[in-house]
């Protein structure tokens, strides 16, 4: 590879790809650069090199894409969270469409026409249901002071997010636009607590310190707030009082609770969990199920799209009647209990002993009793004495991971051969890669996009499968 690491070079962005970074082309060498939009034409630096490609940073743009807007937030240009601020959300609409058809013709070897028009998100900024904020003794610096002549100290008190590939070092934010405005009202208030009041934020390294995280949570459907305050040790005095502080400050709130993280791991899932006001879970609906959702419960971040991605699920579902629908990768059972009602009976199957707990407590909850829910992983679960047990379905849901299925259980999907398989994903490249195993067996009928997550590269699409 005639580039180098290091090299500097002005080249222009073509597209975008991997992760939302925008793709270049230099010395007949692919380059992937972030933070850039088709059209830009930027002075860049070799910071990685890979077999077939080479990674890139802007150092600065020479000629900006006449699609460039300015992003809402000041943070949007090292901030992890949004990616594509700086791209108008047709835009982003238009991109991510044509990833997926991208991810299905190359990988998948089907006609890029099956995919259907991307379903949007008609709320932009702050659709996120959760956000979890995090605190440390160390910043993330800014490339201006980074760049900067002068000595910059990065030490003191920060709460914000953890910055780009950084598991020590938090961006500390003064703005943010994906969850209602209240959450981060809460997050600088938390923050000018802790520091008026001398308590110190977790220290990573060193094991010491009292505050962790930030959780908040709101319902999208009622006017439930939740604050989930992480700490890593148990100090109630500590605790109530500030506690005390925010319900005189935001008496908007609903629930607070404490999860206490005494453990190394860097979660917000605490060993021991207290209630310290309101009933400790907040209400959300999706469709006409109604869901109790504790701190640690785990819940689709955007409620609104999630009725969305359910809706299309619900559509492929359809046709004969449907005597057994088994649900892969069920959680904490909502697209199962969505699918209830158009149903004879439904198995859901998750590996996480407590999504499934909840799985069952949604299920008594909705008064929905042809339900039933096993704990297995999918890859040694799924086989012929697990279908024995709880009969063959004659249709398939599948919701896996990022990761995408284990092979073992592609091929028991292929061996089955049940009537109809919706394929629901988050990520679309390993999805092209199932499905292209899967279609020696199944007709893929058609792949709907739906964006989850405005301003960012995430994509999720659901595709229709039929027995050939």
């Amino acid at each position: 590879m005639s580039l180098k690491k290091g090299e500097i070079f002005t080249a222009p962005v073509e597209s975008t790809a991997f992760k939302g970074k925008g793709v270049a082309r230099h010395k007949g060498v692919a380059v992937f650069v972030s933070g850039t939009a088709p059209g830009d034409v930027a002075e860049m630096q070799v910071i990685r090199k890979k077999r077939r490609y080479v990674e890139a940073r802007v150092l600065r743009l020479v000629e900006e894409s006449e699609h460039r807007i300015e992003p809402v937030c000041r943070h949007a240009n090292v901030c992890g969270g949004c990616t594509w601020q700086h791209l108008p959300y047709e835009k982003q609409l238009e991109y991510k469409e044509q990833h997926v058809r991208d991810h299905m013709e190359r990988s998948g070897k089907l006609s890029p026409d099956l995919v259907r028009p991307i379903l949007g998100c008609d709320q932009q900024l702050y659709y996120r249901n959760k956000m979890e904020y995090s605190f440390a003794m160390k910043r993330w610096l800014t490339e201006e002071e980074i760049r900067a002549e002068e000595y910059v100290d990065d030490t003191g008190f920060a709460a914000g997010l953890h910055a780009p590939g950084r598991f020590d070092k938090i961006l500390n934010l003064s703005e943010c636009h994906l969850q209602d405005p209240v959450s981060y009202q809460l997050l600088d208030f938390v923050r000018s607590y802790c520091i008026t009041n001398d308590i110190p934020a977790f220290d990573t390294f060193k094991k010491e310190g009292f505050i962790r995280h930030l959780v908040i949570r709101n319902s999208f459907h009622t006017d439930d707030l939740m604050v989930n305050l992480v700490t890593y040790e148990d100090q109630p005095e500590v605790i109530g009082k500030l506690t005390e502080s925010l319900l005189q400050e935001f008496p908007q709130i609903t629930t607070v609770v404490n999860n206490i993280n005494d453990q190394p791991n860097p979660t917000a899932v605490g060993r021991i969990e207290k209630v310290l006001y309101g009933p400790g879970f907040i209400i959300d609906k999706i469709g006409n199920l109604t869901f109790k959702i504790h701190a640690n419960t785990f819940f689709q971040t955007n409620t609104q799209q999630a009725e969305k991605l359910y809706s299309v699920a619900r559509e492929f579902c359809r046709g004969e009647s449907i005597h057994h629908l088994m649900d892969l990768y069920c959680g904490v059972g909502t697209l199962s209990l969505y699918m209830a009602d158009i149903v004879e009976r439904v198995t859901g199957v998750e590996m996480v002993e407590p999504a499934i707990e909840n799985a069952r407590f949604n299920a008594r909850e909705n008064g929905i009793t042809n339900a039933q829910f096993v704990t297995g992983d999918m890859k040694d679960t799924f086989n012929d004495a697990f279908l024995k047990e709880y009969g063959k379905p004659d249709c398939i849901i599948t919701d896996p991971p990022r990761a995408g299925m284990h092979p073992s259980v592609v091929e028991k999907l292929c061996e089955l051969a049940v009537n109809r398989l919706v394929y629901v994903s988050c990520n679309p490249s390993t999805m092209a890669r199932d499905l292209e195993v899967l279609k020696s067996v199944y007709e893929v009928e058609t792949i709907q996009p739906v964006d989850m997550f405005p301003q960012t590269y995430h994509i999720e699409a659901v595709a229709k499968l039929t027995r050939k």
